[in-house]
């Protein structure tokens, strides 16, 4: 068992890691992730005694804390009991010595002899793959993978029981990456393993539990596949989004601001966007949550909205049907359904326009009885029309500028710089000649944006958007959809994206949910149901969602039997699937 026990690591009088506490048995594997400059690789080199800047707290290892450990001691356990595979290639291996000779003296200086040494660093490095004639070659000579596979063999030689992982599958290629993660995933049976990276692939191949660090601070830790599936953290979130991969859909969106040392509180409330004050003042401290641990004064991402129960008919047509929704803050939940499912109507009943006949809308945990000014302060609603929903007598400007004016929010000169700054947001001109403009004088995605303008000037936390890119062609629609995804990154928006459009969720959203007849028949991460469509109606309607290699399921010929449909290429209501 290796025990991390209230680790901080400064250099200089700058925290680098802040009271981290870890534990590994025997045979786990730990992946240790976040941005450049958390502290991951300080964690590495610490448990190694190898840290230059001052240390305190435990890391204990057989009843003995290492950091106690004195030089003479430390280099006894080294590469024996302990040892780690450096994460800059290229330097780490010494440019004059062949690569089987580096490898038998890493056996040699604990007390084997030369000939053995030789004989079975040449085993070694055959068993990661590196041929004899490879082997005996120089690190200038060998490739990226096979210097990785030269590092694998030193850190190996002496069969330590604690192995540190340090950017292993760093500046590869796909192929020469599968290769090393699968020769990983063999070596290290058995062995307590810590691995260090910013792969989060490769993170969640290699290890069957996750810690994520933030400016030196245990943020988030439990199971990988749990973090992968559902990040409850803000910062973990936020790296999911960010990491580009073949499983993900909504991908490539950063996490606004950068990461800075030596910040009062929360490392990171001051980028996050469901701070309290609280967040400002103090750290929150690691503790259990539900199989996991988490470091958040709000236990993670927060509900915003929450629909509960809701039903809803006209005259004896039964369209709502008991309908339960939850919106995070933060995250875009897409509504998808066929025409008349329920979904238009659901976002009128959240926004007042319609009355539900049964059910209850919460909104950050409260109860929405009326719906008040500060109700609309938060939550916004672009409609399916944004030529029908804005005004012909109202000019930009005005149109813009309206909600300000209901709400009574500053000075006329304040309210017109602000109008002007959400414009430039939706990347709209701001001089006198377009704010005097009319709906019927701009295009249709001028139209579209000035709608987005005037519900974002009041800075809302929830964005209802209805089709919004419905009745445009496919450049303006793009161009719209990515404005919506940097608002979100910019602002923290929780939208609820309503759309019939397949194709159109799964490049901005982060959970899907979709509804037949007035019901959700299935909901679940976007790249889940994308990829494993359980109900269906959702088999049909990625069928039907544009030009595309058919999925995976069709090719095999998977397709749902004819009795799972109620009517032509309609899914019964009865077949309702959950996830």
């Amino acid at each position: 068992m290796l025990e991390i026990r209230n680790l901080w690591v400064s250099y200089g009088g700058l925290p680098v890691l802040r009271d981290v506490s870890l534990t590994l048995a025997r045979g786990e594997s730990l992946a240790v992730v976040g941005e450049s400059g958390a502290g991951k690789t300080t964690l590495g080199l610490s448990i190694l005694g190898l840290v230059e800047g001052e240390c305190r707290g435990e890391i204990i290892w057989r009843g003995k804390n290492l950091l106690a450990l004195s030089e003479e001691e430390l280099r006894r356990l080294r590469g024996r009991e302990i040892a780690m595979v450096f994460q800059n290639v290229e330097t780490a291996l010494h440019p004059l010595y062949a690569v089987c000779d580096q490898v038998a003296e890493a056996m040699v200086v604990h007390g084997l002899g030369k000939g053995e040494a030789a004989d079975r660093a040449l085993a070694l490095l055959e068993r990661v793959g590196l041929r004899p004639d490879r082997a005996r070659a120089y690190p200038h000579q060998l490739s990226g993978g096979e210097k990785q596979r030269a590092l694998l063999a030193l850190a190996l030689a002496n069969d330590p029981e604690v192995l540190v992982l340090d950017e292993p599958t760093a500046s590869l290629d796909p192929r020469t990456k599968g290769e090393i993660v699968g020769l990983l995933l063999e070596m290290v049976r058995d062995r307590i393993t810590l691995v260090i990276t910013h792969d989060l692939a490769a993170a969640a191949r290699l290890a069957g539990q996750m810690a994520v660090l933030y400016a030196g601070r245990l943020v988030e830790a439990g199971p990988a596949a749990d973090l992968m599936r559902d990040p409850r953290h803000p910062y973990t979130r936020g790296l999911l989004r960010a990491y580009p991969h073949l499983a993900t859909t909504k991908d490539l969106q950063g996490i606004p601001g950068r990461m800075e040392h030596g910040v009062e509180g929360c490392p990171f409330h001051p980028r996050c966007t469901q701070r309290l004050e609280a967040c400002a003042v103090r750290a929150p401290s690691p503790v259990p949550a539900g199989g996991r641990t988490l470091a958040c004064h709000r236990g993670g991402i927060v509900p915003l909205l929450e629909v509960r129960g809701i039903a809803k008919s006209f005259g004896a047509f039964r369209l709502l049907r008991g309908v339960n929704l939850t919106l995070y803050e933060g995250e875009t939940l897409a509504l998808v359904g066929e025409s008349g499912s329920g979904k238009t109507t659901l976002a009128r009943i959240v926004m007042g326009l319609t009355a539900a006949d049964e059910g209850e809308i919460l909104l950050e945990g409260q109860k929405v009885e009326k719906r008040t000014p500060e109700f609309y302060a938060r939550v916004q609603m672009v409609f399916q029309q944004p030529g029908e929903s804005l005004s012909h007598r109202l000019n930009v400007l005005q149109a813009v500028k309206e909600p300000l004016d209901v709400q009574q929010r500053g000075t006329e000169e304040e309210r017109l710089s602000v109008v002007k700054r959400v414009l430039a947001e939706v990347e709209l001109p701001c001089d006198d000649g377009f704010l005097k403009k009319y709906p019927h004088q701009l295009s249709g995605g001028e139209v579209q944006r000035v709608a987005i303008a005037r519900a974002l000037v009041l800075e809302p936390k929830l964005l209802i958007a209805d089709e919004p890119t419905a009745a445009l062609d496919a450049s303006v629609q793009a161009k719209v959809l990515k404005l919506l995804l940097d608002l979100q990154e910019k602002r923290g928006l929780a939208i609820l994206f309503i759309t019939h459009d397949l194709a159109v969720a799964r490049k901005v959203s982060d959970r899907v949910a979709v509804m037949l007849e007035g019901r959700i028949v299935e909901e679940g991460p976007t790249w889940e149901v994308m990829a494993s469509p359980a109900h269906p109606l959702t088999r049909s309607l990625l069928t039907w969602a544009g030009p595309q290699l058919p999925p995976a399921w069709a090719r095999r010929g998977s397709w749902p039997a004819h009795e799972e449909f109620s009517g032509p290429g309609r899914p019964s209501a009865g077949a309702v699937s959950s996830r």
